[in-house]
């Protein structure tokens, strides 16, 4: 499982023109997911998402986890982030999870934040759908996790 992490000011995902989630202060995250992932690894993502610090403390040290600074969180899936081209230009998505086994892990990814964050703080697209994320970057930060 990969999360490619952005610290944002805000964000926001809109599906055929209507707003589907915002956030202010947080993280996006592009969430991938390959065949070997479990819930195991779900779990331990959505716990290193959550304790990883990112954000200024008030001597500006990057020491605050989105906990700490009471943040929000939009997780957009993305298979992309397994894309493969060392076989030419064309990616190919083979290392992806097929869309059904990844729709269930990443559900699983956003209920194990939701409960170390809480419920409300965690926002989301919709799971294959065609979606337009905005963002304004926060320094930029922008971090790769993956799961063990």
């Amino acid at each position: 499982m990969r999360a490619l992490i952005q610290r944002v000011k805000e964000s926001s995902v809109t599906i055929g023109g209507a707003t589907k989630g915002k956030i202010e202060k947080g993280m996006l995250i592009l969430l991938g997911v390959t065949h070997a992932d479990t819930n195991e690894s779900a779990g331990y993502l959505a716990k290193k998402v959550a304790d990883l610090r990112i954000f200024e403390d008030a001597q500006e040290k990057i020491n605050l986890s989105v906990k700490d600074i009471a943040g929000a969180v939009l997780v957009i899936s993305q298979f992309t982030l397994y894309a493969d081209t060392r076989r030419g230009n064309r990616p190919s998505f083979t290392d992806a999870a097929q869309p059904e086994k990844a729709e269930l892990l990443y559900n699983e990814f956003v209920e194990s934040l939701r409960h170390e964050i809480g419920r409300d703080k965690v926002q989301t697209g919709v799971f294959r759908a065609m979606m337009e994320v905005s963002l304004i970057n926060d320094g930029p930060v922008t971090i790769m996790l993956e799961s063990k």
